[in-house]
Order: C-alpha cells, then structure tokens, then sequence
C-alpha cells in the first residue's frame, strides 16, 4: 500500500510525512471535541487525575511524540516501521501543540484567550507541513535547478537570501509571515516589505526618529486588525472553541 501511495498520491519518501501530518491533525480535531464536550457536561468523558493532579494531555504527547521520533529516527524514511512511528509522532504533536499555550505561559489557559495561541500553532503547524507534502522545499531550494542545485553556492546564497528575507519579516513583527516564508519565500518578502508593526524591533530601531513612519505603521495595524481580527477570531472559535470570558478584576483598597 506504501508503494503504490508513494507512487502515485505523494513523492518517494514523503509516504511518512503525510501520514503524520494527517494523524497531527486528526489528533487535533478529535482533542478539540472531546475537550468541548468535557466542558459541556456531555459524553463519557472527564478529566484524568491521578493523586488528585491533574494530567493534562500534552504529557502523553509528550512520550508519544519521543516515541515516534526516536522511532522514525531509527525505521528511516520506508517501510511499515518508519510509517507507523509517523503516525505516533504525529498524535504526539498534536496532542502537545494543542496545549501550547500552556507550554508557553506555564499556566492552565487553555479555555482563555491566551489559549488562543495553541489553536494558532496548530494551523501554522499545519500549514508549513502541508506545503512541504506538496513539494515547497524550505528556503526556497525548491527553486533551482539541477545545475544550481549541484552548484553549492547557489544553495548557500539561496538559502541565505531567504532566511534574511524571513528574518527581516520577524524583526517586523510579521511572525506568520516570517515563518510561512521559510517555505514560500514570496511571503515572507511581502512582509519585509511592508512597513512594520508597531512596538516591534524594527519599528522601534528605525522608526525612532521618524514620526510620520510611526503613524503610517499605527494606522495601518489599526486598518489590518479591523478587517482580520474579527474573522481570525471566529474561525478559531468555531475551529477550537470558544474562550471564557476574562472576569473584571476587583478593585483593591489602599
């Protein structure tokens, strides 16, 4: 089955990518409702605590994702072993990318907006894989030619090229961008382009003494999140739930 997928479905040797990819996904998607329904009150299923901790699922994927990799490591890139450590790597990953806002804030806010984080790395994760199954080989190598590919300074000065194309979209403040770029140079160059957020490294390094390039760069994130804010929101909702509200804090007396 491997063979006739690699044959004719995706490229030799990318039969393990697409598998985890999948199994990321589905992993995903399945978490997602189960975490709901948890929420809700419906269905089977509940917390799992042991000695009254609770074990949040990023520590299984934690193990699976080092299963699989240490796995893939030693099954190679054919064959059923290297197949099915894709496929554990895969529900690992997403397992563990689901809670990632946790990671990053060590702090259970998976129902709050800082939860949205996780939902975001999810996608992107998605995303960046998804075009590396589709054949867009990072920084751009995917460009050339046998002749430049042979040519070892073609690749150096190729690969070169974009990551400071990506790096200059980050110093900007256009971390999707950057990181999408990696893969697709193009966009990564359309927001190194662009003017920079506000408060990033860029605007403040450059921008410091140029009050009319502040004041574009303000106005045009203002302009930006107006129209895409409220979509992104949404389609995370519908995508990972919605968060709680953020309880007003209460004043406290001197």
């Amino acid at each position: 089955m491997g063979t006739w997928l690699e044959r004719n479905i995706v490229e030799p040797g990318k039969l393990p990518l697409l598998l985890a990819l999948t199994a990321f996904v589905l992993t995903f998607l399945i978490t997602r409702l189960i975490t709901r329904m948890i929420r809700a009150g419906r269905g089977p299923f509940g917390n799992v605590e042991a000695g009254g901790v609770h074990v949040h699922h990023v520590v299984p994927g934690v193990v699976l994702a080092l299963v699989g990799g240490f796995g893939a490591v030693a099954a190679g890139r054919h064959g059923f072993g290297s197949c099915l450590a894709a496929v554990i790597f895969g529900v690992g990953a997403g397992l563990v990318l689901d809670e990632f806002a946790l990671i990053l804030h060590l702090a259970d806010v998976y129902w709050t907006e800082a939860g949205r984080k996780s939902v975001e790395a999810v996608v992107l994760t998605a995303a960046l894989v998804g075009l590396w199954v589709a054949g867009f080989a990072p920084f751009g190598v995917d460009g050339l030619d046998e002749d430049e590919v042979q040519s070892r300074g073609s690749v150096i000065t190729t690969v070169a090229a974009t990551f400071l194309v990506s790096l200059v979209a980050l110093a900007k403040g256009k971390f999707r961008l950057a990181i999408l770029g990696v893969i697709v140079p193009f966009v990564a160059l359309f927001g190194a382009l662009r003017l920079a957020r506000p408060g990033s490294a860029w605007a403040r390094r450059f921008y410091r003494r140029r009050p009319r390039a502040r004041a574009r760069a303000r106005l045009r994130a203002y302009h930006h999140d107006r129209r895409w804010l409220g979509p992104t929101r949404r389609f995370q909702d519908w995508l990972g739930g919605t968060p709680d509200p953020e309880r007003p804090r209460a004043v406290q007396g001197r």
